[in-house]
């Protein structure tokens, strides 16, 4: 991953340091992979239920030996999402290989299963504004990137406060809150 894609660590620590001031008890990574996420996050938090989803077995049992006390599910992000209400739900360089219609029905699920004033906090691969930022090579078979703007818009279509907190490149990391009442 750290050859691939050369902001890897900073995305991390990115979307680690966005959840630093939440409260929070449940949570739900979607992505597990290698637990890399889930290890930073629970260094800030390591009192947290760890709720995570794969669809790799492989990422899954590499997961295991990293966060033995955690719930991990082989799951598709297409599939049901684990039952909340999550405080939190985190997603790490996963969510890209999902198409335009596809991040944007995940999005509403992930308001669904978040607490209302849950987080979810998005760390990925974005379309660049400018296409001499674009420093990740990209495979349009597997990997469908969208733009910032798009992804925002598509969030806040599902009635989540969402606002980018980091930019580099062609990586961007999002907060989205679910409001703590309805709107009218």
């Amino acid at each position: 991953m750290l050859a691939d894609i050369p902001a890897y660590l900073d995305l991390q620590e990115q979307v680690a340091e966005a959840t630093r001031r939440l409260d929070m008890e449940n949570v739900l990574e979607l992505g597990v992979g290698t637990a890399e996420t889930a290890r930073r996050v629970l260094e800030r938090h390591p009192h947290a239920h760890w709720t995570a989803i794969d669809a790799n077995e492989s990422m899954l049992a590499r997961a295991r030996e990293r966060l033995p006390k955690a719930d991990l599910r082989l799951s598709r992000l297409e599939d049901s999402l684990p039952e909340g209400p999550f405080d939190l739900v985190v997603s790490s360089l996963v969510v890209h290989h999902l198409d335009g219609a596809g991040k944007r029905d995940l999005f509403r699920r992930v308001f669904e299963v978040l607490r209302p004033g849950g987080t979810f906090v998005l760390g990925d691969v974005v379309v660049p504004e400018d296409p001499a930022d674009a420093q990740i090579e990209i495979d349009w078979v597997v990997d469908l990137p969208d733009r910032l703007d798009d992804q925002l818009a598509w969030l806040r279509e599902t009635g989540l406060d969402a606002a980018a907190v980091w930019v580099h490149m062609d990586l961007a990391v999002v907060v989205a809150v679910r409001p703590p009442t309805p709107r009218a």
